[in-house]
């Protein structure tokens, strides 16, 4: 994987028409949806791989129920970290806390999940297709009952996107919503059908491939 200075990729996201600027409203949208469909009182949340948590803080900024809303974004990068609390605290989002680990670690989650709401923006893309699949199996465990997964994944030839959504059906999950072939960015919803499952607590949720090695043909998408 090519070495990638994860904090200055942030700045893309600052160019209205970039493809990255354009899932981040696609994505935010969706999570403005799932919170609508939650039901009244506290809420959980958690964000895997969260960079500097735009989509959920952007989202929750000017939500009415953002006060309601206890989350944790894991990141590793600890200067996307300190730029996702500084962003929570200018949005007053008490509720809402980003700290510096590996995301793959189930421990960073034992006392939020299972969540109403799980955010897997820009992992999957850096997996094999049955490192996707194993995280998907995951989301039983991160989802509770009724709650909603809002994902990232591109969209390109072949297209996993319909195979991402056949993986959430198999493990109980129902589709709320998916972005359409034509705009490239797959961002999808959602929500968790079943009861919540368990994991074993050092089983890696998942493992980075690196999207730089998938486009690259040193391990495929589809591997």
């Amino acid at each position: 994987m090519l070495d990638r200075d994860w904090y200055a990729w942030h700045d893309l996201y600052d160019s209205p028409d970039s493809k990255l600027a354009r899932r981040l409203r696609a994505v935010r949208v969706q999570v403005r949806a799932a919170l609508d469909d939650a039901p009244p009182g506290p809420l959980r949340a958690v964000s895997l791989c969260a960079g500097q948590g735009r989509d959920l803080i952007g989202a929750l900024a000017d939500h009415p129920r953002a006060g309601d809303v206890q989350a944790r974004l894991v990141e590793l990068d600890e200067r996307n970290v300190a730029a996702a609390n500084e962003a929570a605290a200018r949005a007053g989002l008490t509720g809402v806390r980003a700290v510096a680990a590996d995301a793959a670690q189930p421990a960073q989650y034992q006392d939020l999940v299972p969540a109403d709401l799980v955010l897997i923006c820009g992992v999957f893309g850096n997996l094999t297709l049955t490192g996707v699949a194993d995280l998907v199996e995951h989301c039983t465990w991160l989802c509770g009952t009724g709650g909603s997964v809002v994902w990232t994944r591109h969209r390109e030839t072949p297209d996993p996107v319909p195979w991402i959504c056949d993986r959430f059906a198999e493990q109980g999950f129902e589709c709320a919503y998916v972005s359409e072939p034509a705009e490239r960015h797959g961002v999808g919803r959602h929500r968790y059908l079943k009861d919540p499952q368990t994991v074993a607590p050092d089983r890696n949720l998942f493992t980075f491939v690196g999207h730089d090695r998938l486009i690259g043909g040193a391990a495929p998408w589809w591997a």
